[in-house]
């Protein structure tokens, strides 16, 4: 039997390599003889009516047998899902990747490394004023350098690195209202870290990558990029990781700790995939594809 799938992503983002994720996925799809379309988020309305769930497009598109969702939509996935029809990753495991704080509680949960962390009280308006003892208290566990980072955020954008008590104090107060936290910094990891793709249960492609100019190592700050082989260690982590959050396939940052050891920093559910092919001239969609359609055709999932 042929599967049918969907595609989604954000219509409404500029740039172009939400769509690219989305083609690639398509193209692995096309390869595995299942017929996908792609649709973005904002094609879809879901529609709440007494005790119905329903969703209503701009074209009369036959419901899939599956979804990949390349989105973090949350309440679009979640109505799918509702509905009745799998969606990979699921939308309780984009949840939880998407905010960096519900990830590492998932993380040290299932007993795996992360940076040590203290995840600052919740506040619900700007005051223009932080309390100082949490502030003494950050610098007393952690010291400086120290790493301040927003729960919601990508491409390393809203992750700082502070090096003084008034730049924290005053990095606090323009985070009033939003969830961020404190964080230790790894030092032996300035500039590198490790992108281990995985899905299923194995790492399928491995990168590092490496800044000269910036602490961070993402490729969108300045970071270069070569193919990696990661260690036994690293791949369970890695796999560990994913599993953590309940992922098809992730993305898993890691950064090198003292002797080497690894350390979580982020688990990515969408992570997009073409630097890792320039990098390595692996195509993890076909990975990704082949995953979905072995889970969907044994009935693996969602008790089929």
């Amino acid at each position: 039997m042929t599967l049918q799938g969907w595609i989604i992503y954000n219509g409404q983002l500029q740039g172009d390599k939400f769509r690219d994720f989305a083609e690639w996925i398509q193209e692995a799809a096309w390869r595995k003889d299942s017929e996908t379309i792609i649709l973005k988020n904002n094609q879809l309305h879901s529609f709440l009516m007494n005790n119905e769930l329903q969703i209503l497009q701009q074209d009369n598109y036959a419901f899939p047998d599956y979804i990949v969702f390349a989105d973090k939509d949350i309440y679009l996935a979640k109505q799918l899902e509702l509905m009745g029809i799998p969606v990979f990753n699921s939308s309780e495991t984009i949840a939880t990747s998407d905010d960096k704080i519900a990830t590492y509680q998932a993380l040290v949960k299932n007993g795996l490394p992360v940076p040590s962390t203290i995840i600052a009280p919740k506040t619900y308006y700007a005051t223009n004023r932080v309390d100082p003892q949490m502030i003494d208290f950050a610098i007393k566990t952690f010291g400086f350098p120290m790493i301040v980072k927003e729960a919601f955020g990508s491409f390393g954008e809203q992750v700082y690195l502070i090096h003084n008590k008034l730049d924290l104090y005053e990095k606090a107060v323009a985070l009033q209202g939003k969830p961020y936290m404190f964080q230790e910094f790894i030092d032996s990891s300035y500039g590198t870290d490790l992108r281990l793709q995985v899905v299923g249960d194995e790492v399928v492609a491995a990168m590092k990558r490496t800044s000269l100019n910036d602490f961070r190592a993402n490729v969108t700050t300045g970071g270069t990029m070569k193919a990696y082989q990661p260690t036994t260690a690293e791949k369970q982590l890695a796999v560990d990781a994913t599993k953590a959050i309940d992922a098809d396939f992730a993305g898993i940052d890691l950064l090198i700790g003292k002797d080497n050891v690894p350390i979580v920093c982020e688990v990515n559910s969408n992570a997009h995939i073409r630097n890792m092919y320039d990098c390595t001239n692996i195509n993890v969609a076909d990975f990704i594809i082949h995953h979905i359609l072995d889970l969907l055709k044994e009935g693996k999932k969602y008790g089929l």
